[in-house]
């Protein structure tokens, strides 16, 4: 792993929060109109928080605009993600501007701009020994998943794009990495940040079922 370098454990950190600083700065004003829009469209908490796994395994709340409503069906149930994602909250993710609110992460320095994407905390126990060394490096807003044709290929393929950004990690990768996001951005079948087309425990257990049975 290329991960106990200069460049990763003290100029990307402060290229991070500079970086970061600067880009609240010049969103302060679009942050402050998607949060008004978002508000008085009848989104109550028009920030959405949700834990996950950090570098370390360390927990934190990823933050981003809200795109769903928490709309239940007659049991009480969510509804589907497609049923509940708004208009508004659709034009959000193809501009991956309901990302926007993960600078204040970056500022906490809980995330970075470049790594691999944090998941759902509830994946941790799927993982293989190999994929969890995914968390040993703060978790990025883009990744090298992100910018690999990623809703294309499956969940090992994703993680595997993970383990090589690590055994890569330096100035030259993170920069063809926001360069590439930048690129592809503008393009919703290229990019999409959520990263989460599936879950990726029932993507593992049914794997883990398939095997059982052969």
């Amino acid at each position: 792993m290329n991960t106990n370098t200069l460049y990763a454990n003290t100029i990307k950190p402060i290229g991070d929060f500079i970086g970061a600083l600067c880009l609240a700065t010049l969103l302060i004003i679009p942050f402050l109109i998607i949060w008004l829009v978002l508000f008085i469209s009848g989104t109550k908490s028009p920030i959405f928080k949700q834990d996950r796994p950090g570098k370390n395994e360390k927990i934190f709340y990823i933050l981003k605009f809200k795109t769903m409503t928490d709309e239940k069906d007659s049991n009480g149930v969510l509804l589907s993600d497609e049923k509940r994602t708004t208009k508004l909250g659709n034009f959000l993710r193809k501009t991956s501007l309901d990302e926007i609110p993960q600078i204040i992460n970056i500022l906490n320095g809980d995330m970075s701009f470049v790594g691999p994407r944090p998941l759902r905390t509830r994946y941790l126990p799927y993982y293989t020994k190999e994929e969890l060394a995914r968390h040993i490096v703060k978790p990025g807003i883009t990744g090298l998943a992100q910018v690999s044709g990623r809703n294309a290929i499956n969940w090992d393929e994703k993680l595997k794009y993970d383990i090589d950004y690590l055994k890569n990690m330096t100035l030259l990768t993170d920069i063809k990495i926001l360069f590439k996001t930048f690129i592809k951005i503008f393009n919703s079948s290229e990019i999409n940040l959520n990263l989460e087309n599936s879950s990726f425990d029932e993507y593992r257990q049914n794997k883990l079922n398939t095997s059982y049975k052969k």
